[in-house]
């Protein structure tokens, strides 16, 4: 297994490479820029079989080892950016305004490309590595349209791994756990129906605003008196529309909000439980409440072997000290879940230190972590294909 220092000269040239993916950032499948960047550099490396077009602007490179017939295991990278005016300060900062890597899409592409060159050079393997590049995490469901594709079946990919960085872990540790590691996603529109008025009479209105306003405060009882505490349930209301003036009372107020859980009969649950909540509550006060519920991503499931060949290839990399093996899960959510829905495999968090967090304008990822993502990358291939 390989220590950090055979990755350093690499990281100075995956730095150029991520820094010119920062400064020219892509939004949801219109990733051409970025796909041909990537592509460019993979046929430079010697990699033969490489296929584009895969979800419109998705790559997937397949490098062939060196120690006979065996697997192939599959390593994916985002290459999306975000809808976000950028406030880093550095010198590589975003050149198009309104868009930014503010998630460290740039620096995964980036160390999945360094693994690339190393492993197109050595191929100290048996079987295949398929290296995904995937479009569209941010909310477009780039990697469920990927495994829709066929991508699976068609590069017969056995097992599947991520990797995502972590603001305020410490650069060099890894943090990873069997089961559940990331949320599901719901989202809904919630419509509370009133009649509508002047707001000098609110007696002759069914003010739909006052009965939002309860339904807001109770649904959070279904996360604190419904579900078991164990049992995590997050329901955010983000947006909220009523009257555009202030002497007004709608009649309608429209909402939008978010579900995510760790288990899966809890989205069952949900969905059927915001909407009699709503009903109930809108009713009580002579209104009435429509609930269009919409499901996203699944729960990301860390499989046990997979995660076992993840924690090896890290504790490799960096020793069992900086190796957490039972981080607590996050109720954000991850488009990889479709493909470990699809393959077992795992997904793990690589550190990014003390930075602004995932979404701010003012992130950016850490260069250090590079050296780390590729190392672990590379691991991970000569572990799960040992030949």
């Amino acid at each position: 297994m390989h220590s950090l220092e055979t990755f350093r000269d690499l990281q100075r040239e995956a730095t150029v490479w991520r820094h010119y993916l920062h400064e020219n950032p892509e939004l949801d499948y219109r990733l051409h820029t970025t796909a041909s960047f990537v592509t460019e550099k993979l046929a430079s490396f010697g990699i033969n079989h490489i296929e584009t077009g895969i979800a419109e602007t998705g790559i997937v490179a397949v490098i062939q080892g060196e120690g006979g017939e065996g697997p192939t295991i599959g390593l994916r990278a985002d290459m999306d950016a975000l809808p976000i005016i950028e406030a880093s300060g550095k010198p590589w900062s975003s050149k198009t305004p309104g868009k930014m890597h503010a998630c460290g899409h740039d620096g995964h592409t980036a160390m999945l490309l360094g693994a690339a060159k190393y492993l197109a050079s050595t191929r100290n393997f048996k079987g295949s590595v398929a290296l995904i590049f995937q479009p569209a995490e941010e909310g477009a469901l780039g990697g469920q349209r990927m495994v829709q594709e066929g991508i699976m079946e068609r590069f017969s990919i056995s097992q599947v791994f991520g990797m995502h960085n972590s603001p305020g872990m410490e650069v060099g540790q890894f943090g990873i756990c069997e089961g559940p590691i990331m949320a599901a996603l719901d989202e809904f529109d919630l419509i509370v129906k009133g009649k509508g008025g002047h707001a000098a009479k609110p007696h002759d209105t069914i003010d739909p605003v006052v009965i939002a306003a309860q339904i807001i405060l109770g649904l959070q009882t279904l996360v604190s008196r419904n579900t078991n505490p164990i049992e995590a349930l997050v329901i955010s209301i983000t947006m909220l529309k009523a009257a555009e003036a202030s002497n007004i009372i709608p009649d309608r107020v429209e909402m939008v909000g978010t579900v995510r859980t760790l288990v899966r009969g809890l989205r069952d649950f949900a969905e059927r439980q915001i909407l009699a909540s709503a009903q109930g509550i809108a009713r009580g006060f002579g209104g009435d409440a429509e609930l269009k519920y919409r499901r996203h991503d699944p729960v990301t499931f860390n499989h046990t072997e997979g995660t076992s060949l993840a924690i090896r290839a890290a504790r490799k990399l960096v020793g069992p000290a900086s190796v957490n093996d039972k981080v607590t899960p996050r109720m954000g959510s991850e488009d990889f879940a479709y493909m470990l829905e699809a393959r077992p495999g795992a997904f793990i968090f690589l550190g990014n230190g003390p930075s602004a967090g995932l979404h701010n304008p003012a992130y950016d990822f850490n260069d250090e972590a590079l050296s780390y993502g590729m190392g672990y990358w590379v691991n991970l291939v000569e572990t799960a294909l040992a030949a």
